[in-house]
Parts: structure tokens; sequence; C-alpha cells
């Protein structure tokens, strides 16, 4: 199997990481030349195969490798797509031996746009690990790929198949855990999140933290609303809550 990588950006943060293997980059000249125009990016430097084709054919040869992945069809924009190794994830053990201070943790977030939003989020508050469940997850689509817009290359992916025992672990190694939850009566501006280690959990937009998640969690705590609208799409809310809980760390 591969990834597909669809948006520029994504795909020029893919072309600069050194710990991802490109296998070949299918562009138009214009989509070359876009590439060079907003990342700096010329085709010399590029470390894969680049194959120069028209933008039909680019639209063809990802309806292909979309059916041979599995994944939904869409557009390919800016005339330019990357193909690489899949992206490397890790497992708990590994979190456990890295010992990150930044984590978040996302229970049965499957929608593909929510995800990707979260982690661009993620990236964007220097969050060290995020950790998803083996199933009912989303997926590393090209279409979430875009929508990443490159934080897949700087933000640790770590899979467990429980994400309960994954947020034990944490509790046993001194980390503060704490899940995010519209319900819950203490209000996550009034805590105090000073220390080092924290895991924040995120749950489903439609039916939020799962059982087994929230009978674990350290800290149960909500947003507290301003207005009328009590509740937040999730991918808004895992920002704010990032906001709150990361900007205070050192």
């Amino acid at each position: 199997m591969f990834d597909l990588i669809f948006g520029i950006h994504s795909i020029a943060a893919a072309l600069e990481n050194p710990a991802r293997d490109c296998l070949q980059l299918v562009a138009s000249e214009e989509g070359l030349s876009e590439l060079n125009k907003k990342h700096r990016i010329q085709k010399q430097h590029i470390k894969c195969d680049i194959k120069i084709v028209s933008s039909h054919e680019i639209q063809e040869q990802a309806g292909r490798w979309c059916r041979e992945l599995g994944v939904e069809y869409s557009r390919v924009p800016s005339q330019i797509m990357l193909q690489t190794e899949p992206l490397k994830t890790y497992t708990i053990q590994d979190l456990l031996h890295d010992q990150p201070t930044r984590i978040l943790a996302l229970d049965q977030i499957s929608d593909v746009h929510n995800g990707a939003a979260i982690l661009r989020s993620a990236s964007f508050y220097g969050v060290d690990a995020v950790i998803i469940p083996q199933e009912r997850s989303f997926g590393l689509t090209p279409s979430f790929y875009r929508i990443a817009s490159g934080a897949t290359e700087g933000v640790k992916l770590y899979r467990s198949s429980s994400l309960s025992k994954a947020v034990t672990q944490l509790n046993n190694q001194g980390y503060m855990t704490i899940g995010l939850s519209e319900h819950a009566e203490k209000k996550l501006a009034s805590e105090d999140l000073k220390r080092q280690n924290l895991c924040l959990v995120l749950g489903a937009e439609e039916t939020g933290l799962s059982n087994a998640v929230l009978r674990v969690v350290e800290r149960t705590l909500s947003l507290e609303s301003q207005g009328m609208i009590k509740s937040l799409n999730v991918s808004a809310a895992a920002a704010i809550a990032m906001e709150k809980c990361f900007s205070r760390l050192n």
C-alpha cells in the first residue's frame, strides 16, 4: 500500500520531511511551477520520480490510485499529487518511551474533516503526540492530507487498540488526563493546568467520550458558553481547549 497526498502545502511538507519516503510526484508543468512559487521547491531538488502529465491525466491517475486504495475519489487541486510510502505511526509503548509532554487523544473521531482540522491545530499548538484508536477513527486519505495542510509531517501519530487502557497507562505515568465533555459541570477555564505532562482527550461530535474513556480520565471538564449556543463542532472545541491547556505550558 501507499499514501496519496493532495494539497500543495501538504505535498511540500512531505517532500521536505526527511522521514517521509516519497515515491512519485505527478504534476503538470503548471503544478510544478505553483509548488516552486509557493514553497520554493525546485524540480531538481525533488528526491523522487517526477512524472509530468496533462491536467486530465492527473485526474485519471488519481482515480485509479483512489480505487486501488479503496477511498472516494475527489478532484486533485493545483494539478499536483504525491505518492509516498505509508506514514509511519507508533505504538503506545513507543509513546511511554518517548515521554512527550503535550498529548492529544481522539476517541472515535471518524470524520475526516474534523480529524484533519484537529491535527492541524495540534501542530499549531506544538502537540507532541496524537493518539488515535485502531478502529472507528478517520483514515489517512488524500482528502485528509489536503485538509491537514502538512500537519502529519510534524506531529507523531500513535495507534492504540484500546484508548481507555492507553489513558490508564498515562495516569500511571503521572500525566494529567482531561476529558472534554459538554456535560461536565467543572469548566476548563477554572482549572490549574500548569503541570507539564498533560493529555487532552476529545470525543466524537455526536456521542462524545465513550463510557470506557470517561471512567478512566482524571478530570472531565467542559468549555463555558458565553451565549445562546451551548456546544461547538469538535474541531473548533479542540482548538479552544488546546489554547487553554497547552498555551500555559512552558
